[in-house]
C-alpha cells in the first residue's frame, strides 16, 4: 500500500506554502533522511526530509506550485515490494496510508492540522517549543474544517455544509463517502437550502453604479475597498499591478490585526548618547584579532540598545510578558526580536536570552542573522516568538516613528537618529548627542505606568551604558 506524502505545516500558523523544487524524481529510491522537496513559506525556503524508504512513486504536485494546503496530497511513496508503476492516487483520500512522523524538538510539531500524522516528512525547521497540533478533534470544530479535497469539491458542488458533516477518516476527517452519505440522507444541506433565495435576492437588487465611489475625507481610499473599487480612483494606465507575494501577504494580515486586536500607546523619550560612544569606542579599539587580522567584534549603538531592552525587560520583569487569550505568559529571560529589513519585507529574528549576552555576542548573532535574513535563510524557530522588537531606522535619518507592533509580542522599540542637539544641564544650554526612542506598548499586557517604568529602565541604561557590562 503506498505511502502518502503530504504538504508539511512548517510553523504553527502556516496553512499554504509553494513547492519550490522536488529534489527527487519519480522512481527515485528514498531513505530516511534524504532531501525530497523544497518548501517556500512566507518567510524562507525550507528543505523537506523523509523519515521513511521507498520509491517515489508519483508526483502529484508540480515543482513550482503556489499556496499548496498543508495537508495536500503531494506525491506517492511505494513501500519496499510494491511496483511503484502500480501506484495510483487514492480517489476518496483515505486509501493510502501514512507513514509516522519523526519530528525533532516538540513531539507532534509536524501533525497535520487534522490531528493526524499524516506529513510523510521531517522538517528540521519547524520552531521549537510550537504548539502541538496533534490532539484529535472533530471535523467541524473551531473556524476550520478539516475535509480531504475531493470531499471539499463534492461538498462545494453540491450545496453540503461540511462543518454538520461527521467525519469518519482519521481524527474525525471528513473524507468523500462522508459527504455522499450526507447528500443520500439529505442532512447538511442548510448552505444549499439558503443558496436559491440568495440567488433570487441577488437577481432583485438593482445593479451597482458604474461611477467610481466617493473618497473618504481627507483624499485616502477607505479601508475594506475592492481591487475594482480602488483602481476607479485612477486614470487607467497610470499604475501597475504588482501581485503580493507570500511574506507582503503575512506582513499585512498580521500587522492588520495587530492593530484591531492589540491596544496601542505610547510612550517617548529622549536618550543621551555621548557615555554610550565613548564606551562603544573604547570596547571596539580593545577588540582581539583574528587569524586574519579581523576584529572579533564591531559593536554598533543597536547592539547596545537589545542589549539594554533585554535588561530593562528584567529589570521590569511585569513587562517581560504576552498576552495568551485569557491570561498573560510571563518570562524569566528576556528575549528581543530585531527587525531586518530585506527585498519585500522584513524578518526579526529573536535575541535569545539577551539580558545575559555579553555586547560582543549579539553583535556576532546580529550580524549572522542579517547575512541570513537577506538570504531567507533563517529557520522559523530563529525569527518566532519573542516578547518584545527593536525596531531602528536611524540609519535613514528618521527621527521619531511609531512602529507596530509584532504579535505574540507585547511591546516594540522604535529608535531613531542620533544627533547633536541643544540641551539644558544645570541650567545652562550645551550640545549633546541624543536619540529618540518611542515604545509601542500593548495595552492587556502594560498599562500606562508600567510601559513608563520599562522605558525609564531603557533611558538609564542607554545613558549609564557601564550598566551594560556588569
Amino acid at each position: 500500500m503506498p505511502i502518502n506524502v503530504l504538504m508539511p505545516a512548517l510553523s504553527p500558523t502556516m496553512e499554504k506554502g509553494n513547492l519550490a523544487k522536488w529534489l527527487k524524481k519519480e522512481g527515485d529510491a528514498i531513505k530516511s533522511g534524504d532531501v525530497i522537496a523544497e518548501i517556500e513559506t512566507d518567510k524562507a525556503t525550507m528543505e523537506v526530509e523523509a523519515v521513511d524508504e521507498g520509491v517515489l512513486a508519483k508526483i502529484l504536485v508540480a515543482e513550482g506550485t503556489a499556496d499548496v494546503p498543508v495537508n495536500e496530497l503531494i506525491a506517492l511513496i511505494a513501500e519496499e515490494g510494491e511496483d511503484p508503476g502500480s501506484v495510483q492516487a487514492p480517489k476518496g483520500g483515505a486509501e493510502a496510508k501514512t507513514a509516522p512522523v519523526e519530528p525533532k524538538g516538540t513531539p507532534d510539531q509536524n501533525a497535520a492540522p487534522d490531528g493526524s500524522h499524516a506529513s510523510y516528512a521531517r522538517v528540521d525547521q519547524v520552531p521549537e517549543g510550537a504548539k502541538p497540533n496533534g490532539a484529535a478533534q472533530p471535523a467541524g470544530s473551531g473556524d476550520r474544517v478539516f475535509a480531504s479535497p475531493l470531499a471539499r469539491r463534492i461538498a462545494k458542488q453540491e450545496g453540503v455544509d461540511l462543518s454538520a458533516v461527521k467525519g469518519s477518516g482519521p481524527h474525525g476527517r471528513v473524507i468523500q463517502r462522508d459527504v455522499q452519505a450526507a447528500i443520500e440522507n439529505g442532512t447538511a444541506k442548510a448552505d444549499a437550502a439558503a443558496k436559491p433565495e440568495a440567488k433570487s435576492e441577488a437577481k432583485s437588487a438593482p445593479a451597482p453604479e458604474k461611477t467610481a465611489p466617493k473618497a473618504a475625507s481627507g483624499g485616502g481610499a477607505p479601508a475594506g475597498l475592492s481591487l475594482d473599487q480602488v483602481k476607479g480612483f485612477y486614470e487607467k494606465g497610470s499604475f501597475e499591478e504588482v501581485p503580493l507575494d507570500g511574506m507582503r501577504k503575512t506582513i499585512a494580515k498580521r500587522l492588520t490585526e495587530a492593530m484591531q486586536v492589540a491596544p496601542h500607546f505610547y510612550l517617548t523619550v529622549d536618550c543621551e548618547l555621548d557615555a554610550l560612544m565613548k564606551l562603544r569606542e573604547t570596547l571596539n579599539n580593545s577588540a582581539g584579532k583574528d587569524k586574519d587580522g579581523k576584529p572579533l567584534f564591531k559593536l554598533s549603538v543597536n547592539d547596545f540598545v537589545i542589549k539594554a531592552m533585554g535588561l530593562a525587560l528584567t529589570r521590569v520583569p511585569a513587562a517581560n510578558a504576552v498576552w495568551a487569550e485569557d491570561r498573560i505568559l510571563r518570562f524569566t529571560h528576556a528575549e528581543v526580536g530585531v527587525a531586518v529589513a530585506i527585498d519585500g519585507g522584513l524578518f526579526t529574528p529573536v535575541i535569545r536570552k539577551a539580558d545575559q549576552k555579553t555586547l560582543s555576542t549579539i553583535s556576532n548573532e546580529m550580524k549572522d542573522f542579517a547575512g541570513r535574513a537577506r538570504a531567507k535563510k533563517l529557520k522559523p524557530e530563529e525569527y518566532q516568538g519573542g516578547v518584545t522588537s527593536v525596531s531602528n531606522l536611524g540609519m535613514f535619518g528618521i527621527k521619531h516613528f511609531t512602529a507596530v507592533i509584532n504579535p505574540p509580542q507585547s511591546s516594540i522599540l522604535a529608535v531613531g537618529a542620533g544627533e547633536k542637539r541643544v540641551v539644558v544641564k544645570d541650567g545652562q544650554p550645551t550640545v549633546a548627542q541624543v536619540m529618540t526612542a518611542t515604545l509601542s506598548c500593548d495595552h492587556r499586557v502594560l498599562d500606562g505606568a508600567l510601559g513608563a517604568e520599562l522605558i525609564a529602565a531603557f533611558k538609564g541604561l542607554i545613558e549609564n551604558p557601564m550598566g551594560m557590562l556588569v
